[in-house]
């Protein structure tokens, strides 16, 4: 009966699913956090190895989906050069709001987990502000206005804020077992939009600089255990059309003998015991897989402390029988391993292989 009891719950689970790209994200899932530095210099009016200004930064995000997220940005500039002195230790900060589009995920689809290298284009706009002795003449670095050069001979004045905005793209490497770690390397463009010395907004490339940047991610842990997005179980409707019509014919065999049901899904005990629907938590598993998903672990963590269960784990039809029953008995382990974590008493996990001809790819858990 423990065949015709498996049949049914894997009905019923699959039933109840509906198909996702992905599973679904809490509010702070897939946030992730970085430090970034490097060295900047001007676009144009003079050489590029002269003059290079070193900066270090921290960037706060989260991805909402494999492909999109938003993060914010904040980069500290050390050195004058090659602008003229400010007279401060830091000469510039420049801070960002920036849209990111992970271009492999986007062109190459997301497989589950991140690939080893991948490249982003990041995009947006944000506030920058010089220390010292800003909104005053400090030199002829830059092209004055007609004005300017009237009153302070040929000098220009440098504005205190500005709005900017970067372009960029990230070469990264997803590293470790679980990819939460990544290193990038970036080259970028900034835009002083309206400052510089400059009137009016407009992007302009002698009123830019390049930078060149490396940097180091940490993803933070999901509520789905992971550091990254999950691919959600996805369930065929052939499949469940076909497990309903299952259920419908074992309701009627149930009907008629539920003595015997009872004596296969649980073994004899020392006392009678009657099995309650409410006593039974079914787990699914993907295709192959003896992995716990983020709605398998919450139907197990309503199993208190204390409890006694047995397990009974099974596999669908595919492959051939010695993987069945490897696969079927990793699956109980894996649930009693989850449970005896929570203070659970394990009283059986048992592994039964292929139960029926449908796709059962389950571990039945009854709670005693």
């Amino acid at each position: 009966m423990k065949r015709l009891f498996t049949l049914m719950a894997a009905g019923l689970v699959a039933a109840s699913m509906s198909a996702q790209t992905v599973t679904e994200s809490k509010t702070f899932d897939n946030v992730y956090i970085g430090i970034n530095g490097g060295v900047a210099t001007k676009t144009t009016g003079h050489a590029w190895l002269k003059g290079l200004n070193p900066n270090a930064g921290l960037r706060i995000g989260r991805y909402f989906t494999p492909v999109f997220g938003l993060a914010v940005e904040s980069n500290a500039y050390f050195s004058n050069k090659p602008w003229q002195s400010v007279g401060t230790t830091v000469r510039a900060l420049n801070t960002s709001l920036l849209g990111t589009v992970n271009l492999s995920n986007w062109f190459g689809g997301y497989k589950g987990e991140p690939r080893a290298f991948e490249v982003s284009a990041l995009y947006g706009f944000g506030w920058g502000h010089v220390f010292g002795q800003a909104d005053k003449y400090v030199g002829s670095d830059f092209k004055a206005t007609a004005a300017q050069n009237a009153t302070a001979g040929n000098q220009n004045i440098v504005k205190s804020n500005s709005l900017t905005s970067k372009a960029a793209l990230d070469f990264a490497f997803n590293l470790g077992e679980s990819k939460a770690w990544q290193i990038y390397i970036e080259p970028a463009i900034i835009w002083g939009l309206n400052g510089l010395g400059y009137e009016g907004v407009e992007y302009n490339v002698n009123k830019s600089f390049v930078q060149l940047n490396a940097g180091l991610v940490y993803k933070f842990k999901n509520s789905n255990g992971t550091h990254n997005f999950t691919i959600a179980q996805l369930r065929d409707q052939a499949e469940i059309d076909a497990l309903n019509s299952t259920i419908n014919d074992l309701r009627n065999e149930l009907a008629k003998k539920p003595k015997e049901v009872v004596k296969e899904v649980v073994k004899e005990a020392p006392a009678p015991q009657e099995v309650k629907v409410e006593n039974l938590v079914f787990v699914t598993f993907a295709q192959g897989k003896a992995d716990l998903t983020k709605d398998a672990k919450k139907a197990l963590d309503g199993v208190t402390s204390g409890k006694h269960v047995q397990i009974v784990g099974t596999a669908s039809p595919e492959g051939s029988k010695e993987i069945n029953d490897k696969l079927s008995q990793a699956r109980a382990d894996v649930v009693a391993n989850y449970l005896k974590a929570n203070g659970v008493v394990i009283d059986e996990a048992t592994g039964k292989g292929v139960q029926g001809t449908t796709s059962n790819r389950l571990a039945v858990v009854y709670v005693k």
